[in-house]
Protein backbone atom coordinates (compact mmCIF):
# COMPACT_ATOMS: atom_id res chain seq x y z
CA UNK A 1 0.00 0.00 0.00
CA UNK A 2 1.64 3.08 -1.07
CA UNK A 3 2.09 5.80 1.15
CA UNK A 4 0.69 9.56 1.08
CA UNK A 5 3.68 11.03 0.23
CA UNK A 6 4.11 8.21 -2.53
CA UNK A 7 0.54 8.84 -3.97
CA UNK A 8 1.38 12.64 -3.86
CA UNK A 9 4.58 11.93 -6.03
CA UNK A 10 2.31 9.48 -8.42
CA UNK A 11 -0.01 12.07 -8.98
CA UNK A 12 2.36 15.21 -9.63
CA UNK A 13 3.99 12.55 -12.31
CA UNK A 14 0.85 11.79 -13.80
CA UNK A 15 -0.67 15.29 -13.90
CA UNK A 16 2.16 15.92 -15.89
CA UNK A 17 2.82 13.29 -18.43
CA UNK A 18 -1.24 13.92 -19.06
CA UNK A 19 -0.61 17.40 -20.62
CA UNK A 20 2.88 17.21 -21.84
CA UNK A 21 3.46 15.63 -25.00
CA UNK A 22 0.45 16.54 -27.01
CA UNK A 23 3.36 19.22 -28.73
CA UNK A 24 6.97 18.29 -29.45
CA UNK A 25 9.03 16.67 -26.69
CA UNK A 26 6.71 14.22 -24.85
CA UNK A 27 8.60 14.71 -22.08
CA UNK A 28 8.07 18.64 -21.94
CA UNK A 29 5.43 21.17 -21.68
CA UNK A 30 5.36 23.56 -24.50
CA UNK A 31 3.82 26.90 -23.92
CA UNK A 32 0.08 25.79 -25.14
CA UNK A 33 0.33 22.56 -22.55
CA UNK A 34 1.54 24.95 -19.67
CA UNK A 35 -1.05 27.24 -20.13
CA UNK A 36 -3.82 23.84 -20.37
CA UNK A 37 -2.38 22.17 -17.41
CA UNK A 38 -2.44 25.60 -15.31
CA UNK A 39 -6.30 26.45 -16.30
CA UNK A 40 -7.28 22.33 -15.78
CA UNK A 41 -5.31 22.37 -11.99
CA UNK A 42 -5.22 25.41 -10.95
CA UNK A 43 -7.92 27.72 -12.31
CA UNK A 44 -7.99 28.79 -8.77
CA UNK A 45 -4.42 30.33 -8.72
CA UNK A 46 -5.10 31.87 -12.22
CA UNK A 47 -8.28 33.30 -11.29
CA UNK A 48 -6.78 35.29 -8.44
CA UNK A 49 -4.56 36.70 -10.76
CA UNK A 50 -5.75 40.10 -12.40
CA UNK A 51 -2.53 39.73 -14.74
CA UNK A 52 -3.60 39.03 -18.37
CA UNK A 53 -0.01 37.51 -18.68
CA UNK A 54 -0.13 35.25 -16.03
CA UNK A 55 0.97 32.61 -17.83
CA UNK A 56 3.81 33.79 -19.54
CA UNK A 57 5.48 34.86 -16.68
CA UNK A 58 5.57 31.85 -15.31
CA UNK A 59 6.88 29.93 -18.20
CA UNK A 60 9.39 32.83 -17.91
CA UNK A 61 10.02 31.81 -14.62
CA UNK A 62 10.24 28.34 -15.12
CA UNK A 63 11.86 27.80 -18.19
CA UNK A 64 15.30 28.12 -16.17
CA UNK A 65 17.17 27.19 -19.49
CA UNK A 66 15.69 29.59 -21.81
CA UNK A 67 14.48 26.08 -23.90
CA UNK A 68 10.57 27.27 -24.64
CA UNK A 69 9.58 24.22 -22.71
CA UNK A 70 8.70 23.36 -18.87
CA UNK A 71 10.39 19.72 -18.30
CA UNK A 72 9.35 17.61 -14.85
CA UNK A 73 11.91 19.71 -13.12
CA UNK A 74 10.79 22.64 -13.90
CA UNK A 75 7.46 22.02 -13.14
CA UNK A 76 8.13 20.57 -9.53
CA UNK A 77 9.51 24.10 -9.08
CA UNK A 78 6.17 25.39 -9.52
CA UNK A 79 4.68 23.40 -7.84
CA UNK A 80 7.07 23.32 -4.55
CA UNK A 81 6.73 27.09 -4.68
CA UNK A 82 3.00 27.27 -4.84
CA UNK A 83 2.97 24.36 -2.17
CA UNK A 84 5.17 26.64 0.27
CA UNK A 85 2.65 29.71 -0.40
CA UNK A 86 -0.34 27.61 0.83
CA UNK A 87 1.55 26.56 3.54
CA UNK A 88 2.28 29.71 4.86
CA UNK A 89 -1.18 31.26 3.96
CA UNK A 90 -2.79 28.56 6.58
CA UNK A 91 -0.23 29.24 8.88
CA UNK A 92 -0.83 32.67 8.77
CA UNK A 93 -4.73 31.88 8.64
CA UNK A 94 -4.38 29.77 12.11
CA UNK A 95 -2.53 32.41 13.86
CA UNK A 96 -4.79 35.08 13.10
CA UNK A 97 -7.50 32.81 13.89
CA UNK A 98 -5.50 32.08 17.56
CA UNK A 99 -5.13 35.83 17.92
CA UNK A 100 -8.76 36.57 17.15
CA UNK A 101 -10.03 33.52 19.70
CA UNK A 102 -7.38 35.10 22.66
CA UNK A 103 -9.31 38.48 22.26
CA UNK A 104 -12.82 37.23 23.13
Amino acid sequence: MATQLQTAMEGLIAVFHSYSGKEGDKYKLSRGELKNLLQGELADFLSASKDPCVVEKIMHDLDENQDGEVDFQEFVVLVAALTVACNEFFIDAVESSRKAAKKV
